[in-house]
């Protein structure tokens, strides 16, 4: 059995063919088009998504400071830390270093600086540690005064704490009432 087409009908399939190719493109443009938009709105929503978390860490944040500060005067002088006032967030910018300290305890030779952190970590701890050790070069008002450094937390990975107070630093933690020291009684903290 012997098949027969015209010219005119090859003609007829190859002009349906490249009709069809036409609209399979139109297809392709169009869904190609689809996932650009659906990407647009994936990046804003991540945008708007990653604001909030940062609001709500920056508000929690301050919580956990204000957690601190009410009773930090009476746990460090618990401590033998006589200090009589405390500043929050200061900031600065010291040979192109930006820094950011969350609480400042003082007296009149002696500051501890307190890293305020919702969840504490060994990391935050090892970036504090050497934020301390520029404390007297960014700080120059306190160059003359003994620097002691203390990390304050709602919770804490599990090592964290340990790790600090090995460090030389006060470890308080924030309570539903403040905030209470938790290093062993015979801690002796580091100079900065």
């Amino acid at each position: 059995m012997e098949i027969q087409v015209s010219f005119d009908e090859i003609k007829q399939l190859l002009k349906e063919l490249a009709i069809s190719q036409q609209e399979t493109d139109r297809k392709f443009k169009e869904t190609d088009l689809q996932f650009k938009e659906t990407e647009l709105q994936l990046k804003e929503t991540d945008r708007k998504l990653n604001k909030m978390i940062h609001q709500f860490e920056s508000q929690w944040g301050k919580f956990v400071e204000s957690l601190v500060s009410g009773n930090l005067i009476s746990l460090l002088r618990s401590k033998g830390i006589d200090v009589h006032d405390t500043s929050q967030r200061r900031t600065g910018i010291h040979n192109g270093q930006q820094f950011e300290f969350d609480i400042i305890a003082k007296n009149g030779n002696e500051i501890v600086i307190v890293e305020v952190k919702s969840n504490l970590n060994i990391k935050a701890i090892k970036e504090f540690i050497d934020e301390l050790r520029h404390a007297k070069e960014w700080l120059d008002e306190y160059a003359a005064y003994n620097i002691y450094g203390a990390v304050a937390y709602l919770h804490a990975s599990e090592e964290s704490p340990k790790f600090a107070e090995r460090n030389g630093l006060f470890v308080i933690r924030a309570t539903g009432k403040g905030a209470v020291i938790t290093n062993a009684e015979n801690f002796v903290p580091a100079l900065w």
